[in-house]
């Protein structure tokens, strides 16, 4: 026998398992908040500040703000303060919150499913010409993003979107964002089913109800019965994905738990089958086990994908149908996945109907507010009244007749946003970045910009649907994990020795049936001013090794890092 290591005299006794610390999970019992946040939450929801927006802050300005009003609740009804210009991104992470406010605001209208008529596109596009210095972005989550907003306007904002059927409430905060949808909903030859009945009713019962208006973070839905899964189901909290079940029946599957950021995970699918007429209430089910049993200790670890790590699907499944919702859901099939299947929408394509639709691409879903109200103009020239957002940065234009695609499709390249657009501005996509973003390192956007017009100098011919995500920060709006070439903005050393702006590269992301998380090599950083070198530099190799039929992303994984640099 081995010798006791307890001392003489002294029996001995079992080291005590140490006990793991409490995630904050309401329904274990841990009410008390843990942290800043979650005590901030506490004290009022943040709904209620919107009456003090419009009776208050609107009326004695800025300054008269609360603190955590400011820098928490305003985000519920879809306000951010934008970053003060001049603020390098070495400074970031150094300075307090207040150094970095800026006495501007972000400003986020959601658009749930992505669909506009010509008259709320008309609105949302006058609110940029009249009060945001005509900025404007598309935005991967099908919403539209203003810039230079005043408090002091934010009322007559308000008034203007809700006149048309649009709100900017649970835009962001710790609560349910835009619910993603499909734009061909409705009308695509090969849809499953039009999710549009369940994404009003999610909107409607749920949307700014206080039973979910304090979630642990933010809660992200996508529903959709696309045959290309235009909306990543891949990486939403929950996503309903079209399916038929083995009597024909079109229904839904679950997936749960995806994300990206800082610890990125694939969502699970928990097998069920989930009929339309019960989308509403299963939602409901989901997002109230993530209110109850999410971790709220701590805000990295506050999304849903981490409680389904622990518990896994199976568990996840039986909470869901045995607490929340009473009922067992029936087995179902996996939604139909087709390899290499652009998810885009971009270009001219037939309807159900026999009429068509036309996508077009804006450079890195930068748009402005004229630019906007000319896309009304021109889709109603046309004879439509239904233009969609994309979650890739993209606009389409529904139900147009044939014999107009020349025209409008002319109309929309005269003002540069291209109907058959070149490889590069089609695939590429880019976050907010230092311009306006208080979590930004570097650049993006213009940056993104200045990539797609050199690559398509220097290689006209290239036609590979490779992806390029540029994203100014660890969070990973831009879904950088997720694409061919994922771009990470951090600050860099030259070949001068000074710190710059530049990337970290990740290589051969993807989603649908290659699912996978970029990979990034040990010391494979550029530049921004590098930038165009190396990525044309990668895709020459591509092209030169590349076996037949081989993408990109299958090409990456076999290559030799020394090609990948």
């Amino acid at each position: 026998m081995p010798p006791s290591s307890a001392q003489p005299g002294k029996a001995a006794t079992a080291a005590k398992p140490r006990r793991r610390r409490g995630e904050g999970q309401w329904a274990l019992g841990y009410r008390e908040p843990l942290n800043k946040n979650e005590e901030n939450k506490k004290n009022d929801d943040g709904l209620n500040v919107r009456d003090r927006i419009v009776n208050v802050y609107s009326k004695a300005g800025f300054d008269s703000i609360d603190p955590a009003d400011l820098r928490g609740r305003f985000r519920w009804f879809g306000l951010y303060t934008q970053r003060a210009p001049g603020i390098d991104g070495g400074k970031t992470a150094v300075l307090e919150p207040e150094e970095l406010d800026d006495r501007y605001f972000m400003l986020r209208v959601r658009i749930d499913g992505g669909q506009l008529s010509a008259a709320q596109l008309r609105a949302v596009a006058e609110i940029s010409r009249d009060y945001g210095r005509d900025t404007a972005d598309i935005t991967d989550r099908q919403n539209v993003q203003y810039h230079w907003i005043r408090v002091e306007d934010v009322p007559a904002i308000w008034d203007k979107l809700e006149s048309v059927g649009l709100s900017t409430m649970e835009a962001c905060g710790d609560t349910p964002r835009v619910i993603l949808g499909c734009p061909l909903a409705g009308v695509a030859e090969q849809e499953v089913l039009d999710p549009t009945a369940q994404i009003e009713q999610v909107y409607e019962e749920h949307i700014g109800s206080p039973l979910y208006s304090n979630l642990p973070r933010k809660f992200k839905s996508s529903m959709s019965g696309c045959s290309v899964h235009c909306v990543n189901h891949e990486i939403n909290d929950v996503a309903f994905v079209g399916v038929h079940n083995e009597a024909g029946e079109a229904g839904y599957d679950l997936f749960v738990g995806g994300g990206l950021s800082t610890n990125p995970m694939f969502a699970k699918r928990l097998g069920t089958f989930v009929r339309p007429d019960q989308v509403s209430e299963v939602w409901a089910g989901v997002c109230s086990i993530f209110r109850d049993y999410g971790f709220r200790r701590l805000r990295t670890r506050a999304r849903i994908k981490f409680l389904i790590k622990e518990w896994g699907p199976e568990k996840f499944r039986e909470v869901l149908e045995e607490k929340y919702l009473g009922y067992a859901l029936p087995d179902g099939p996996a939604p139909v996945l087709d390899p290499g299947v652009r998810r885009d929408h971009v270009g001219v394509h037939r309807q159900r109907d026999g009429k068509f639709y036309v996508g077009f691409a804006p450079k890195v879903g930068r748009v402005s507010g004229t630019s906007l109200l000319r896309i009304a103009e021109i889709a109603e020239e046309h004879g439509s009244d239904r233009i969609r957002t994309t979650a890739d940065q993209k606009l389409v234009i529904l139900d147009i007749e044939e014999d107009r695609v020349p025209s409008i499709t002319a109309a929309l390249e005269s003002e540069d946003f291209q109907v058959n657009p070149s490889v590069f501005r089609r695939q590429t996509m880019a976050c907010t970045g230092i311009e306006f973003c208080k979590l930004a390192i570097v650049e993006t956007k213009g940056r993104a910009a200045t990539l797609i017009d050199e690559l398509e100098k220097r290689l006209p011919d290239f036609e590979e649907p490779v992806t390029i995500n540029v994203n100014g920060c660890p969070n990973s709006c831009a879904r950088i994990q997720v694409a061919d070439i994922g771009l990470k903005g951090q600050l860099v050393m030259n070949d001068q020795g000074e710190q710059v702006e530049g990337y970290q590269i990740h290589l051969g992301g993807g989603m649908g049936l290659t699912q996978a998380f970029g990979k990034k090599i040990r010391g494979l950083k550029t530049t921004a001013d590098d930038l165009p070198d190396y990525v044309e530099r990668v895709l020459l190799r591509f092209q030169e090794q590349r076996e037949e039929g081989e993408n990109f992303a299958a090409w990456v994984g076999r290559a030799d890092d020394a090609d990948l640099k």
